[in-house]
């Protein structure tokens, strides 16, 4: 008996060694495909789709509308009573010149709820195209979650580097580390989700 017991503690032990092990690895590739700058900055798009929630982002994104490079720019996650004359007054824009290639959406309050949101909105619009502006370390989960709700739409990633996101010697930044540490596991959530959605279906059906 004790030797069952003992032999199961060390497969338990060589398992969760083999998990953490995974994982750090994992986390190693997600701090790799973290973007360290814009890979395209001069393709034009239909569409500007800019993510809130943090800074720089909505800036970045009129910038790029008021220099041409879409048709059209689409702020997905905008709280409640904001309206586009107030974020072009916030930005520091001209609302003459801007605010008719504007739209806010509302809806959405997380990154999977941008994606539906914005998805929805291109179709409406009929365009083909994006530049998805957010932080560097919120690119991957976005990415994936926008390809995944419009695999049919070309997108080019436009990530933005907050002053306060220290990408070089991460680890070495406890508050760059835990920020990091947390997309990646968000990242994970996103990325089996799909598994556990069909395996509820089926059990659901069945």
């Amino acid at each position: 008996m004790a030797r069952r017991l003992r032999r199961l503690l060390e497969q338990g032990t060589a398992l969760l060694l083999a998990l953490a092990l995974l994982w750090l690895g994992g986390l190693i590739w997600f701090t790799h495909a973290i973007p360290d700058e814009v890979s395209d900055p001069g393709r034009e798009t239909d569409a500007i789709v800019v993510l809130t929630g943090g800074s720089l982002r909505v800036e970045s994104g009129l910038q790029l509308l008021a220099s041409g490079m879409a048709r059209k720019l689409f702020v997905s996650g905008v709280g409640a009573g904001v309206d586009v004359s107030g974020l072009l007054r916030i930005a520091g824009q001209s609302a003459d010149r801007l605010a008719c290639c504007i739209v806010l959406g509302h809806a959405a309050d997380n990154t999977l709820g941008n994606a539906v949101e914005t998805a929805a909105w291109m179709k409406n619009e009929g365009f083909h195209s994006l530049r998805l502006v957010t932080a560097s370390y919120h690119m991957p989960r976005s990415l994936l979650e926008f390809s995944r709700a419009m695999p049919e739409v070309e997108i080019i990633a436009h990530p933005v580097f907050p002053e306060s996101v220290k990408q070089e010697r991460w680890w070495a930044w406890p508050g760059t580390a835990s920020l990091i540490v947390g997309e990646y596991s968000k990242y994970l959530v996103a990325l089996v989700r799909p598994f556990f959605l069909a395996e509820s279906g089926a059990a659901g059906a069945a």
